[in-house]
């Protein structure tokens, strides 16, 4: 009995580690690349490139900077360098979370582009999906604000978080303490997923999901990731989602689908947590971001004869 459990217990490990060590071969690339192009000054040119669109939504164009270094990194790092451009800018909430649409949609794509790309989403498809959507959002949103005269009172910041250790031992130790923080976050939660199956509750999220899934065109396998990847985000829920395409669990269709809805709506906790910071609208960077990506991806599932899905999912190899 006792080596029964242990040879489980083996087999789940290597299940893990082999979830983790799929997504070490994006990642580790994929952070290199990002490394070399802002050491290159890629940050800085992609910035003078936004500028001018940053005043399309009635932004100051200095916060073009603060997007480029948060399509090219993440949320974290974007918030460091927005209170160091704009930390004293008389920005309204309409303003802050207009701009805050752009961060929640629009970040780490070289790394979360690799790992959709790995899953089955090719890059043309996540630049498109990500940046489009997170422009059309960013659109939308001033729109509404303008056509309600809502937004107009000042933002406040909430904090101010610290800068990241300097120098290329400082950048190193970051990405070591990250990808080591993956694997225990990955494990923790393949052993909510096991002890969720045992306790027999993955069939309630997957009847709870039935609806909006159904809405989305997804299948009812894609539960459980859809539910990780919304909530924590996407990298986690790739890395199972690849699993579970690869072992068959998983339609390729499905996959498509479930990537281009975490595209848009991901990491609902702590992003959202993070963006309320700086002193955007709650409805609209949580409730208005998950209805907009339930639209798109709702269109996206019925294109005529599921083209566009279908292509997606060829472009697997």
């Amino acid at each position: 009995m006792p080596s029964r459990a242990f040879e489980r217990l083996g087999g789940f490990m290597r299940d893990v580690l082999g979830v983790y060590i799929t997504l070490l071969k994006v990642l580790v690339p994929a952070l290199v690349v990002v490394k070399i192009l802002d050491e290159l000054g890629a940050t800085i040119w992609l910035g003078h490139v936004l500028a001018p669109l940053m005043q399309l939504f009635d932004l100051p164009p200095e916060l073009g900077i603060v997007w480029a270094t948060t399509l090219l990194t993440n949320i974290f790092t974007g918030m460091v360098v927005f209170f160091e451009i704009a930390g004293d800018m008389p920005l309204t909430v309409a303003q802050v979370s207009v701009f805050s649409a752009l961060l929640l949609i629009g970040h780490s794509l070289p790394v979360e582009g690799a790992v959709a790309r790995r899953a089955g989403v090719p890059w043309w498809a996540t630049l498109v999906l990500r940046m489009g959507g997170a422009l059309v959002f960013a659109g939308l949103l001033n729109a509404g604000y303008q056509l309600l005269g809502t937004g107009s009172r000042q933002a406040g910041l909430m904090w101010r978080p610290e800068p990241s250790a300097s120098g290329f031992g400082g950048w190193l130790l970051g990405q070591f303490e990250t990808l080591g923080m993956i694997f225990l976050i990955i494990l923790a939660l393949m052993i909510l997923l096991a002890v969720l199956r045992w306790l027999k509750f993955e069939r309630l999220i997957h009847m709870a999901l039935s609806p909006l899934l159904k809405t989305l065109g997804i299948g009812r396998a894609a539960a459980n990731v859809t539910v990780i990847g919304t909530t924590l985000g996407l990298t986690y829920g790739a890395g199972l989602l690849i699993r579970d395409v690869d072992s068959g669990v998983m339609s390729r269709r499905d996959s498509v689908l479930v990537l281009c809805f975490l595209g848009l709506c991901h990491s609902v906790i702590e992003d959202t947590l993070l963006i309320l910071l700086l002193g955007a609208d709650l409805w609209a960077v949580l409730w208005a971001r998950l209805a907009f990506a339930i639209l798109v991806i709702g269109l996206l599932a019925r294109w005529p004869s599921h083209w566009l899905p279908v292509r997606l999912g060829a472009s697997w190899r």
